[in-house]
C-alpha cells in the first residue's frame, strides 16, 4: 500500500518533493515545478490555455502580495500558504515573492510547531492550528528549502498531537484547534490534516533525536471515515440511508452536514451527502491507505460519478463551489481515473471537462492581463478573490499535470 500511496503522489502530482527517488535532502535551485509530463487526454490547444490561464493567474496574485508577505488576511497563514502552494506549483514564482510568504510563515511558528496567529475576535474553532498548520507545513514543503525541514517535522509533530481521541464519534479526525478542548471533528480540517502528513511525511527520514517518527493514527484516521460515510454495513449511524442517491456520499461531521436533511418513506430524518465533502472523504481514504478496490473507496466514487457536473457543488448548489473545484481535482487526479461515467452513462475524461471549465471561469483584466476567479456566492470566505484564486490554481496545476 505504501507504494500504492508512491504512485499515488506521482500521478496527482500534488508535491514535487515526495518524488518517488526519497526525500528531499537538497534544496532546488529555483521554485519547486510541478508541471511535469501533460495529462493523457488533454488536447495540445486545452493545455496551452491552461498554461496561459495558470500564468495569468500567478501574475494576479504576486501583483496583490503585502510588503510584509502575506495574501488576504494577515490573521490566517493558511491563506498566504495557499497562494504560496500555488505560485510554487507553477515554477513562475519570483524567488523574491516566495521568501517573503515564507518568512511570513516563519514568523506565525509557535514552540510547539504548530503554524497560526492569534485572532483579533474569540471564535469557538480557537486559532485554527489544525487548519493554519496543515496547509502551512505544506507550502514550506513544497518551496523545498533544507532549511525549512525541520519546521516541517516540528509542525508534523503537533499535528500528530492534535488528532482528536476519547472514544467519541469525533475520534480519529481533526478540529479546528484541540486546544480548545471541545470534542469535535470535521471531515474538512480532518482531510487537511491526513492530505499534510501524507504530502510531508518524506522529512520523517530526515528527522534525528530519541523521540521517533510523528505520524497519525490511520487505523483510528479510517474509523472517523466511516462515521461520515453514508455507508450501510460501515455506518452504523441511524442517519445512514441505502438509498442510491446518498448511497457513499460524505457528511461533514459524524453528527451534521452542511447540506441539512431530509425525511425518507419511513419518516426517518437523515444527513444529505454533498460534493465537496465526497471528494475530501474519497481523498482521505486514499491517503488513510484504503484500498481502491475496497467498498468505501467504489462507493464514493461511484457517488462522484452518479452526481457528476461542474455547474455547482451538488448538494450545496453555489456554496463553496471552488473548494469543490479544489478538492474535486485533488480525489480524482489521486484515484488515478481520468475517464468516468456520469449519471446517463455517458464517458467522459474528466481533466479535459474540469480544464475548459475553469479556464472560462477565470476573469481576465483587460488592462495588466491578469486573471482571477471569484465566487458571487461568498460563504466559506469564497468572496475573497485570493482565497478562490488560490483553489482554482492548484486544482488547474493538478489536473494539468500527470
Amino acid at each position: 500500500m505504501k507504494n500504492l500511496l508512491s504512485l499515488v503522489v506521482s500521478v496527482s502530482c500534488v508535491f514535487n518533493a515526495m518524488a518517488e527517488s526519497g526525500p528531499l535532502r537538497e534544496p532546488p535551485s529555483s521554485p519547486v515545478a510541478l508541471l511535469r509530463e501533460p495529462a493523457a487526454g488533454v488536447s495540445s490547444s486545452l493545455q496551452n490555455e491552461a498554461t496561459a490561464a495558470i500564468s495569468r493567474g500567478v501574475k494576479w496574485l504576486i501583483a496583490r502580495q503585502n510588503e510584509e508577505g502575506y495574501w488576504s488576511n494577515p490573521e490566517f497563514p493558511a491563506l498566504t500558504a495557499l497562494s504560496l502552494w500555488a505560485i510554487a506549483k507553477s515554477g513562475n514564482a519570483p524567488q523574491e515573492a516566495v521568501d517573503r510568504a515564507v518568512g511570513y510563515i516563519l514568523a506565525s511558528v509557535h514552540e510547539d510547531g504548530s503554524i497560526w496567529r492569534k485572532p483579533s475576535e474569540e471564535r469557538r474553532g480557537g486559532g485554527l492550528s489544525t487548519y493554519n498548520t496543515a496547509i502551512s507545513m505544506v507550502a514550506l514543503h513544497m518551496v523545498g528549502r533544507a532549511d525549512l525541514v525541520p519546521v516541517i517535522q516540528n509542525a508534523r509533530r503537533f499535528l500528530a498531537g492534535a488528532q482528536h481521541f476519547g472514544g467519541d464519534v469525533y475520534e480519529g479526525g481533526m478540529g479546528y484547534d484541540a486546544s480548545t478542548g471541545r470534542a469535535y471533528a470535521d471531515l474538512s480540517n480532518t482531510m487537511l490534516a491526513y492530505e499534510a502528513m501524507r504530502l510531508t511525511e518524506s522529512v520523517e527520514d530526515l528527522r534525528t533525536g530519541p523521540d521517533g517518527k510523528a505520524d497519525l493514527d490511520w487505523e483510528a484516521a479510517r474509523k472517523f471515515l466511516a462515521r461520515v460515510q453514508n455507508l450501510p454495513g460501515q455506518n452504523a449511524g441511524s442517519w445512514v440511508s441505502d438509498d442510491e442517491k446518498e448511497r457513499g456520499g460524505f457528511i461533514y461531521t459524524p453528527e451534521s452536514s452542511q447540506a441539512g436533511t431530509y425525511t425518507d418513506a419511513e419518516g426517518v430524518v437523515r444527513f444529505r451527502t454533498y460534493a465537496s465533502m465526497t471528494y475530501a472523504g474519497l481523498l482521505s481514504l486514499i491517503y488513510a491507505e484504503v484500498d481502491r478496490n475496497d467498498p468505501r473507496v467504489q462507493s464514493a466514487f461511484d457517488w462522484a460519478q452518479r452526481h457528476w457536473t461542474l455547474d455547482e457543488n451538488p448538494g450545496m448548489g453555489k456554496e463553496g463551489l471552488y473548494y469543490f473545484y479544489n478538492v474535486l481535482a485533488k480525489a480524482l487526479a489521486t484515484y488515478g481515473q481520468d475517464v468516468i461515467r456520469d449519471e446517463a452513462g455517458n464517458a467522459l475524461n474528466w481533466r479535459e471537462e474540469f480544464i475548459r471549465k475553469l479556464v472560462n471561469l477565470q476573469r481576465v483584466d483587460a488592462d495588466t492581463g491578469e486573471g482571477y476567479w471569484l465566487n458571487e456566492t461568498g460563504r466559506w470566505w469564497e468572496s475573497d478573490p485570493v482565497l478562490v484564486t488560490a483553489y482554482s490554481l492548484i486544482a488547474l496545476e493538478v489536473a494539468l499535470a500527470d
